[in-house]
C-alpha cells in the first residue's frame, strides 16, 4: 500500500508537469516570434534613419541649387517610403506587444495550473483555460500584425523598384 501511494504521488507530479508543458511550449514559441520581430524592428529603424539622412542631403542640395529630375524623383520616393515605414514600425510594435502579452498570459496559465493542483479545495481550471485561450488569441493578433507588416514591406520594396 505504501508503494501504491508513492506511485500515485509520482503520477500526480508527472501529470502536473505534463499539464504545464503546453503553456511552456507556447512561451518558448512566443520568445522566438518576439526575437524575429525585434530583428525586423531594428532593420526598419535603420532603414528609416538611412532614408532620413538621404532626405536631409537632398534638402540641402535643393537649398543650394535646384534638384534635377532624378533627385526630385528620389526625394518623392523617400517621402512615400518613410510614411509606409512609419506604419510598418507600428505593426512590428503591435506584434511584439501581442506576443509579450501572450507570454504573460501563458505564464499566468502555468501558475494557475500549479495553484489549481496544489490548492485542490477550489477549482480554477475554467479560469486557467480562459487565460490560455486569451494567450492564443494574443498570438493570433500578433500574427495578423506581422502579416500586415510584411505586406507593407512589399509595398515599400515596390516603390524602390518603381524608382529604378
Amino acid at each position: 500500500m505504501d508503494n501504491r501511494h508513492k506511485t500515485n504521488n509520482a503520477m500526480t507530479v508527472v501529470e502536473i508537469i505534463q499539464s504545464m508543458m503546453a503553456p511552456a511550449v507556447m512561451i518558448s514559441a512566443c520568445g522566438l516570434l518576439i526575437l524575429g520581430m525585434n530583428n525586423k524592428y531594428s532593420m526598419v529603424i535603420n532603414r528609416i534613419r538611412a532614408l532620413d539622412e538621404e532626405k536631409r542631403k537632398l534638402k540641402q542640395m535643393a537649398e543650394e541649387n535646384s534638384l534635377n529630375a532624378h533627385q526630385e524623383k528620389r526625394f518623392n520616393s523617400i517621402d512615400r517610403q518613410t510614411g509606409k515605414l512609419a506604419f510598418r514600425i507600428k505593426m512590428v510594435k503591435n506584434a511584439v506587444v501581442c506576443y509579450s502579452t501572450a507570454v504573460a498570459l501563458f505564464i499566468i496559465t502555468c501558475l494557475g495550473i500549479g495553484l489549481n493542483i496544489v490548492f485542490n479545495n477550489f477549482d480554477i481550471s475554467g479560469l486557467v483555460v480562459v487565460f490560455f485561450l486569451l494567450g492564443m488569441l494574443s498570438v493570433f493578433l500578433g500574427i495578423i500584425y506581422a502579416v500586415k507588416e510584411v505586406m507593407k514591406g512589399y509595398e515599400i520594396i515596390y516603390i524602390e523598384i518603381e524608382e529604378s
